[in-house]
């Protein structure tokens, strides 16, 4: 295994598997004063967390800044964290009201005969789409996957050509899906397996991003990925154990408790010949989330050890903190001109906060702020929120070899009334004499 700078990574398969005034289309740049950083964590070096993967990354959902990068975006087998899209799919279809969790699923031939990871379906058995979904997010059961994907697309291409085309959606640039489940193309039945040879591959970065779609879409996922073990049916003689070792409440399990982990509740892990062993985690700390991928570890169990010390990297020495307060206003850009305006004069400031992840203890001072203006003339009457422009806040962390930026609407702070016909009047008259005055000067 090589040992990686920082990078993103995935997986998916299992067991076998200055001024502006109101001048349109400007832009002005204000800096705030610089002061001396202090007290901020030194970040430690990639080198020194010793990572044993193929490839890595460290993800905090809500910005979608990237803090740790070990060659993520080269593409891999994913194994079992192929089921991360299924996943997210069928949520995504029942949140829509297109399907019910309650509602019966009939199992095809191509279920029942999918191997590795598995709860043994047959031919003509039912089920409701959740109990499948469970089989498929704690066991990473295969025939529950297939079963579910011909159930809502009508059959696994069909399914197949969903999981690519939100793949495209979301912007996984290094991600193709050859079936639901993450399995080899070789070990699908013979009867179903997918056309050609191109098999699935995902990045460790698509993996955080598709991870982020289903933290944020999907907000109750913990509801599935947190279960610690599921009795299928009640003659199975034992329980559908989950794969995530690293769940906080594996903490009072004799065998699980050494692996877990604080806050963690999901998502996926994954294990093929051809992929490794992978883990896409998820984990929330005093408010703060944060997604990390290993690809290609050596061992159940490392993908594991190495995911701890991605998180660690993350929550030891990053904070979420606010850079810019929702409403603020901006130097240099206070108000804009409008046409017909009771008061041409009108404040605008930023429609929402903006928050960066930073080194702890890193002095925010330096700040920078671009304003762009709308091309439109602005004329009254406006309302309270319209938007003129936007902002754009730009900041370089010691410590961080990106520089955050986030881009914001700039809003009028008011309405804006139209002047009545008087006002208009007398401005326009006052205009016609300073215009004729200004060039009877500029004779001379």
């Amino acid at each position: 295994m090589l040992c990686f700078s920082l990078a993103p990574t995935l997986a998916l398969a299992e067991g076998e598997q200055n001024q502006t005034q109101s001048q349109t289309g400007s832009t002005t740049t204000s800096t705030k004063p610089a002061s001396q950083q202090s007290g901020a964590v030194q970040i430690p070096s990639p080198e020194s967390l010793q990572l044993q993967v193929k490839s890595a990354v460290l993800l905090e959902p809500v910005s979608g800044q990237v803090l740790l990068n070990i060659n993520g975006d080269q593409a891999l087998p994913p194994a079992s964290m192929t089921k991360m899209m299924t996943e997210y799919i069928v949520a995504d279809l029942v949140k829509q009201g297109k399907f019910k969790w309650d509602e019966m699923v009939t199992v095809g031939e191509n279920a029942s005969e999918t191997i590795g990871s598995r709860i043994f379906l047959a031919e003509g058995d039912q089920h409701t789409m959740e109990e499948l979904y469970i089989a498929m997010a704690v066991g990473s059961a295969n025939d529950a996957t297939v079963a579910l994907a011909e159930h809502v697309a009508g059959s696994e291409q069909a399914f197949v050509k969903m999981m690519n085309d939100e793949a495209k959606r979301m912007g996984m640039k290094n991600t193709h899906f050859a079936n639901s489940t993450g399995l080899d193309i070789a070990d699908m039945p013979e009867k179903y397996k997918t056309p050609g040879n191109q098999e699935t591959v995902m990045s460790a970065m698509d993996a955080a991003i598709l991870a982020k779609y289903i933290v944020t879409d999907h907000p109750d996922f913990a509801r599935f990925t947190s279960i610690q073990t599921h009795k299928f049916r009640e003659r199975d003689k034992a329980p559908i154990v989950n794969y995530n070792w690293m769940l906080e409440a594996n903490k009072n399990v004799t065998n699980f408790k050494k692996y877990a982990y604080e806050g963690l509740d999901g998502l996926k892990t994954g294990h093929t010949s051809n992929a490794g062993n992978c883990f896409t985690g998820t984990a929330e700390r005093n408010g703060v989330r944060l997604i990390s991928v290993v690809m290609g570890t050596s061992s159940e169990s490392a993908r594991f050890v190495e995911t701890r010390k991605v998180l660690d990297y993350g929550f030891n020495n990053f904070e979420t903190k606010q850079i810019i307060a929702p409403k603020a206003t901006v130097p240099g850009t206070e108000t804009v001109t409008v046409k017909k305006a009771k008061n041409t004069s009108v404040p605008v400031v930023s429609d929402q906060a903006v928050s960066f992840v930073i080194p702890k203890g890193t002095d925010t001072s330096k700040v920078q702020a671009k304003v762009t203006l709308s091309n439109e003339t602005l004329t009254a009457p406006l309302k309270q929120g319209t938007k003129v422009g936007t902002v754009t806040y730009s900041f370089k962390p010691d410590g961080m070899n990106q520089t955050l930026e986030k881009t914001v609407n700039l809003i009028t702070a008011q309405d804006v009334e139209k002047a009545g016909w008087f006002k208009l009047l007398m401005r326009a008259i006052g205009d016609f004499f300073s215009d004729l005055f200004n060039g009877i000067k500029n004779l001379f």
